[in-house]
């Protein structure tokens, strides 16, 4: 049995490496994940990726903040210490708009950053771990799970039709930029 974890393709061209994603497809061998050092138009709906739910979790993190700063305003001007301003009720909503707006785009913000860095796994001090260094450089990565049925000889050929211009076996999953 192979110890091969991972089959990676490096291309130096956007176009090639596309080519090398459909041929994949067409022969239905799973790809493990792309990395690129750009961004590639059309290369998520290819790939089948999800749309993020990263809007829902900045709604819920702006209600949550809407809420906390109004229950606070309120119990504090209303409750706590009510004071007679001009013969103005005390629970005036005008007067709580400023205040639950710019907490509502505070809590919004930090939340959408704190499930931005869970989701990703990409919190400040990790070191990022990736497939092949050059891939933050200039060189176009598809890597495949090694550990399917398709021989390792296959999904090689159909890299190398596809453009690549090396072809690597991983045995282990990231490379560190230690070594």
């Amino acid at each position: 049995m192979s110890s091969t974890k991972f089959i990676l393709g490096c291309f130096e061209d956007p176009d090639q490496m596309m080519d090398g994603i459909t041929k994949l497809q067409k022969n239905s061998i799973p790809i493990y994940d792309v990395y690129t050092p750009m961004p590639i138009h059309g290369i998520e709906a290819k790939l089948g990726v999800k749309e993020s739910r990263l809007g829902y979790a900045a709604f819920c993190c702006g209600c949550i903040g809407a809420t906390v700063i109004f229950s606070i305003v309120y119990y504090t001007l209303v409750h706590d210490w009510p004071m007679n301003i001009g013969g103005k009720p005390n629970f005036s909503i005008p007067n709580f708009v400023p205040f639950t707006f710019e907490w509502t785009i505070l809590f919004t913000a930090f939340g959408m950053v704190a499930t931005f860095f869970a989701a990703t796994h990409l919190f400040p001090g990790r070191a990022p771990r990736v497939m092949d260094l050059r891939a933050t450089d200039d060189r176009f990565v598809i890597a495949v799970d090694a550990k399917g049925n398709v021989p390792h000889d296959d999904i090689t050929r159909l890299l190398e039709e596809a453009g690549a211009v090396e072809v690597k076996h991983n045995k282990r999953k990231y490379v560190s930029y230690d070594e």
